[in-house]
């Protein structure tokens, strides 16, 4: 039984509607008739055709966070083939005009425009918890696990941003394939306190 409310409902439908179309140069109006709703309805529940989608963007990272959680649940689990499942499901071609969307928004919030103001709350934050429990549970200290976390998302982040400016799939994946390479190895070196003194 769906117990989601109408603003999630409508959430949900914006979604998957950025995900099949992206946004363009959709206006309000197009998009409420698209989702069987009314402008009214969406000003109603996320202010403005902003205001929706920095909470589309909001809502997918989120939704992406949690399955950081079921993709590797395994600590066991040999780094290289983690990061390798993470990182094809994150680049996977079907993300992209909601990964558009987030670099779109992203660029627009470091120009400091208004309606992307609540934009960069968490925007780091948020997945620094996650990446630092999965390097703590390999055994890094978290000192250097939170600090390798944010390396983690900075070049995930970066390698996606390349992905989408070149569509160079081949070029994109060998350059994870390096970091892979170098995480294994800080990894292996990090977990072990004397190769640290």
């Amino acid at each position: 039984m769906d117990d989601k409310g109408p603003r999630d409902r409508l959430l949900d439908a914006a979604i998957d509607y950025v995900a099949e179309h992206g946004i363009g140069d959709v206006s309000l109006r197009s998009l409420a008739s698209a989702l069987g709703t009314s402008h009214r309805m969406l000003i109603h529940h996320f202010g403005s055709k902003e205001g929706l989608w920095i909470e589309i963007v909001h809502t997918v990272e989120a939704r992406q966070r949690e399955m950081l959680g079921e993709l590797l649940p395994d600590p066991d689990q040999p780094i290289r083939e983690a990061m390798w499942t993470w990182w094809k499901h994150i680049s996977d071609p079907s993300l992209w005009p909601n990964e558009r969307l987030f670099f779109e928004l992203y660029g627009q919030a470091l120009q400091g425009r208004g309606h992307t103001a609540q934009f960069l709350d968490g925007i780091v934050e948020d997945w620094l918890g996650p990446a630092t429990e999965i390097n703590v549970a390999r055994g890094v200290p978290r000192e250097l696990a939170r600090a390798h976390a944010r390396s983690g998302v900075a070049i995930t982040r970066g390698l996606l941003l390349d992905l989408l400016a070149t569509g160079d799939v081949a070029g994109v994946d060998a350059a994870m394939d390096a970091f892979i390479d170098l995480y294994e190895a800080w990894v292996d070196r990090a977990a072990r306190p004397s190769a640290l003194r």
